[in-house]
């Protein structure tokens, strides 16, 4: 009998063991970032061991939050930290998630500036290497990226985007009529199936109509792209992507399309997420190499 429970107890210990080390692949930890005008939610995903480690911050897209569509970013994070090193730290915009900031302080500076300040915080982090901080965005926030990029070049060493939106009117977000919308009320009011409606400011419609966002690109920053695609990407053409890479002078810049992919990379269609780590693998492949 005390054989039997002594071999029960060794089995017990090992199975304690084993999940464990699988739990301590990663960590990730909820932070509060303070700026001037509000606090921005967070969440980082720091690889185990000691580092440093290169981390990237990764930006969500319109009426989204930091775990994006069908938790894609909260299923990449992982993969990213115990697959390819690298910590990621995901942030809320104003007016989503856990954001208690209002949406009508979301421009396109506003955005920069967080993923700046999101970034500044990875560099305080003794396992992070302050040197090698990336940028990744879905559909807008690819958008924010590419500009974060190009205003803060010193910042971010390389980016990805994935479904990336450098033009917000010619995909269908923006339109003349909210354009004149925003003008005669200071803001416009954006529609969504999934969620309480948003008011949009005047000030990212002048934004949007005003700002050529590959030529801020192209002109700013100097780093490599990788442009993420799906072919079957109704929502924001593909051929975006291409214009992306074309922009950029930078030879280790590249495009990944995969096939019969959607907009949310097909996050609701694929239980097991082929086309989504698809996607997560080419990203952590191309920030290994890049953030080195």
């Amino acid at each position: 009998m005390k054989k039997l429970m002594s071999l029960v107890l060794v089995l017990m210990f090992a199975l304690c063991a084993v999940s464990f080390a699988e739990e301590a692949a990663y960590t990730e930890t909820v932070v509060s970032i303070p700026t001037e005008l509000y606090d921005i939610p967070a969440t980082v995903c720091m690889p185990a061991g000691e580092g440093p480690f290169p981390a990237v911050v990764m930006l969500h897209g319109t009426g989204s939050n930091r775990e994006e569509a069908g938790n894609g970013y909260k299923t990449a994070a992982p993969v990213l930290a115990e697959k390819y090193g690298i910590a990621t730290i995901r942030i809320d915009f104003p007016g989503n998630g856990e954001s208690t900031a209002d949406y009508m302080l979301y421009t396109f500076k506003s955005a920069v500036a967080d993923a700046v300040a999101a970034a500044n915080y990875m560099k305080t982090l003794p396992t992070i290497n302050p040197e090698a901080i990336g940028v990744m965005g879905w559909s807008q926030g690819g958008t924010d990226a590419l500009l974060a990029c190009a205003w803060a070049p010193e910042v971010f060493k390389s980016l990805v985007t994935w479904a990336g939106a450098p033009d917000m009117m010619l995909d269908g977000f923006f339109s003349e009529a909210d354009y004149a919308e925003a003008k005669e009320n200071g803001y416009f009011v954006m529609e969504f199936d999934w969620r309480e409606n948003l008011n949009v400011s005047l000030q990212w419609a002048e934004d949007v109509a005003n700002t050529d966002v590959l030529a801020e690109f192209a002109k700013g920053y100097t780093g490599p792209v990788l442009a993420i695609h799906g072919t079957m990407d109704v929502t924001v053409d593909p051929e975006w992507s291409n214009k992306i890479v074309a922009a950029s002078t930078n030879e280790k810049s590249a495009t990944h399309f995969i096939e019969g992919m959607d907009h949310t990379f097909n996050a609701f269609v694929e239980p097991d997420f082929v086309s989504l780590l698809n996607a997560v693998d080419a990203t952590g492949a191309f920030f290994a190499d890049t953030l080195k």
